[in-house]
C-alpha cells in the first residue's frame, strides 16, 4: 500500500524525493501518513481538496481486500 501512496504522489510533486509514507496498524484500522516537502502540500491536496479525495479513494479501493478500515492522513 505504501508503494501504491508512492506511486500515486510523485507525479503530482516538485520534491518526489521528500515523500515519506509511514503506517500504523490498529486492531481494526490502518492509519498511513503521507508527509510532503511544504511547498508541494497545495499539489497534493488540490482546489477544495478534490485530489486529496481521489487519492484516498483509491487507496481504500484497494484496501477492501482487508478486514480492516483504511485512512490516510495528508501532513
Amino acid at each position: 500500500m505504501k508503494a501504491l501512496i508512492q506511486t500515486i504522489i510523485e507525479p503530482l510533486v516538485d520534491h518526489p524525493d521528500s515523500i515519506a509514507v509511514t503506517e500504523r496498524e490498529e486492531p481494526n484500522k490502518i492509519v498511513y501518513h503521507l508527509e510532503v516537502h511544504p511547498d508541494d502540500v497545495g499539489k497534493v491536496i488540490g482546489k477544495n481538496g478534490r485530489i486529496a479525495k481521489s487519492i484516498r479513494t483509491v487507496v481504500y479501493a484497494a484496501g477492501m481486500k482487508t478486514n480492516k478500515k483504511i485512512y490516510l492522513d495528508i501532513m
